[in-house]
Order: structure tokens, then C-alpha cells, then sequence
């Protein structure tokens, strides 16, 4: 059930040394994945794919002396019954992408090893007592700290100057949306403008919601990360709104700029993928949760829609240009 078949697995006499080393000595090893996308999901199959060759670039082959037991949920209703699997399993380590499966696997387990990948508030959700020192049987790699809002304010501001409100959108049910309001609320007065929380849980809530903030003048969207918003249908409901009442947007995927959103500052997600195998990898080798500190993010990237600033009728700072690491025209 939910095996990889997009996997091509890396061979090659330069990858034999390692694989060597590896299965010296050593027993099979099984390595659980909970992923919140459906199997099909090209953005998710590429983060997982990250993962995969980050650990045989580290010594473990799936199929060798790792077995890797991957699932991934279509809906949230499905986060509870596949952390169970999981756990039922008896892995070594299990990998958790975002907070929805990492609070499903923790609610099934307290002993087996969870690496957690794109949580923002790991202290907040009761993974880890503190980012140094983990405490229990989780332990990963931050999506965002709490200073990412005064970026993408200031970000909102830069290209926008008029901008006097900016509605905070997220659902409370699947990110850490109080944690991003109180980071966001001194740091939006520093930027003069007025912080609108905007909380959303069903579809409908989107368009009235958004509807309702557009009917002020001069205000913006900042979209924090949240899987529920990501979904394609929501982003390009979202994406729609922004264009349809001329609001300017920050959003923290790229994925939301490539569909047609303004701007996005975020982190390489890919590259997240990658650090939560190093630290499987290390559990692998014999490490602690408890002794691997949380780490946070190393690469961000700056992307700029030109078609949707033009339509929207915003000239994009030249300063901005020159910092984007990628601008779609």
C-alpha cells in the first residue's frame, strides 16, 4: 500500500562504497514517512524524493539495509489512521511532514524516534520542551521562526507603500496561527500597518472573509503556511480573490507565485527534506532525539510574479528585482 513506484533509486559504482559501509555489521533498518499530500502531488513527490537520495547519499538503500515505509494522506482525516500503521510497524525512526502528522504519530508514540520536518512552532505543538535541548522522542527541522513575519511585512510594504492593513489568513486547524499573530503584531506597527487576524476554516469562510477586507481601501494578504491554504484548490481560490479586489499578496511558497500570486518568501522546502534525513540518519547511527537540537532553516528564496504586480498596478523596487532569486514574467 503506498509504495513508491516514482522512485528511481540511485546506482552507480560511485554509490557502492557507501552502501558498503553501511550494511557492514548491521541489521536492516525501516524508516517510517507521513506525508500530508496525496501520492500524486508533484510538490510532494519531489520533497520525498529529496529525502530518499539525501539517505542513500548517506549509506541507506531502501531495498538494502533500510526499509522505507511510506504513507501519504489525501485528506487530515487520514493523518490518525496511517500514523497508527506507521507506529504498528516498529521502525527505527519515523519522518513527519508538518505539524498535522507530527501530533498524530506523537499521540501514537512516545518511545519510536519522529523527525519532524516544516513545523513552525515545535514548542508551541508540545514536540520539544526547547529548540536545544528536545526533551522527548521528536525532534527536527523548523519551516519558520517567529522574525519571518517582520520579512514578509516589510516585504508586503516594499511593494506596496500604500498599504495601511494587512489581513494575517490562516486556519487555526492545521498551522500555528496564534504563534504567527503575536510575532506579527509588534513587528506590522513597525512597518505602519494595521494587523487584521483573519482566521479561516471552510472554503466559503475564504471569499466572504477576503470579500469583507477588500471593501477598506489600501490593504494587503499576507498568507502564512499553513498545508489547508497550500492545497491547490484554496491557494488559487485565494490567488483569484487577491486579483479580482486588487490586493496585494506575500505568500510563504513559491508554489503560490508560479500559479499566479504576487510574492513569496520562503524556505526551500526541498532542502528541509534533505536536512530531516541527516537526521534520521543519525538515529540510524545510534543518536538521541533528545540529544540532536532543533534546527532551523538554511536556504530561503525570493520569488516576484512581474504579469500579476503589472495587473495589479505595482511597480516591483528595483532593489526587489535584484533580490529576487527568481522572477516570473
Amino acid at each position: 500500500m503506498w509504495r513508491r513506484e516514482f522512485i528511481t533509486l540511485l546506482g552507480g559504482a560511485a554509490a557502492w562504497p557507501l552502501a558498503a559501509r553501511a550494511q557492514q555489521g548491521t541489521r536492516v533498518r525501516r524508516v517510517g514517512v507521513l506525508m500530508p499530500y496525496p501520492a500524486e502531488d508533484l510538490a510532494g513527490k519531489a520533497r520525498f524524493t529529496a529525502f530518499h537520495q539525501e539517505l542513500e547519499r548517506l549509506g541507506w538503500f531502501d531495498g538494502r539495509n533500510v526499509q522505507i515505509d511510506a504513507r501519504f494522506a489525501a485528506t487530515s482525516d487520514q493523518y490518525q489512521p496511517l500514523a497508527q500503521e506507521l507506529v504498528a510497524l516498529q521502525p527505527d525512526a519515523i519522518m513527519a511532514a508538518t505539524t498535522p502528522p507530527a501530533s498524530a504519530l506523537q499521540r501514537e508514540t512516545r518511545t519510536i524516534p519522529i523527525v519532524f520536518t516544516n513545523v513552525s512552532d515545535p514548542i508551541g505543538a508540545g514536540f520539544v520542551t526547547s529548540l536545544a535541548r528536545p526533551g522527548g522522542n521528536l525532534t527536527g527541522v523548523l519551516l519558520y521562526e517567529a522574525g519571518i513575519m517582520g520579512k514578509w511585512l516589510t516585504l508586503l510594504k516594499e511593494i506596496a507603500p500604500r498599504l495601511v492593513r494587512t489581513a494575517l489568513i490562516g486556519n487555526p486547524k492545521t498551522t500555528a496561527f496564534d504563534y504567527f499573530v503575536q510575532a506579527a503584531q509588534p513587528m506590522a506597527s513597525a512597518v505602519a500597518t494595521e494587523l487584521v487576524p483573519t482566521p479561516i476554516e471552510t472554503d466559503a469562510e475564504i471569499e466572504r472573509v477576503i470579500g469583507s477586507f477588500a471593501t477598506s481601501p489600501n490593504g494587503g494578504l499576507l498568507v502564512v503556511p499553513d498545508p489547508w491554504t497550500i492545497a491547490p484548490r484554496r491557494r488559487d481560490l485565494i490567488i483569484a480573490l487577491a486579483s479580482r479586489y486588487g490586493l496585494p499578496a506575500v505568500y510563504s511558497f513559491r508554489a503560490a507565485v508560479e500559479a499566479g500570486g504576487l510574492m513569496s518568501y520562503g524556505t526551500d522546502l526541498v532542502e528541509a527534506f534533505r536536512l530531516s534525513a541527516s537526521f534520521v540518519d543519525r538515529i540510524l547511527r545510534g543518536a538521541k532525539t533528545i540529544d540532536l537540537p532543533v534546527q532551523a532553516p538554511t536556504r530561503y528564496e525570493t520569488l516576484v510574479n512581474l504579469k500579476t504586480a503589472k495587473a495589479l498596478g505595482l511597480t516591483v523596487p528595483p532593489g526587489l528585482l535584484v533580490a529576487a532569486d527568481e522572477v516570473i514574467e
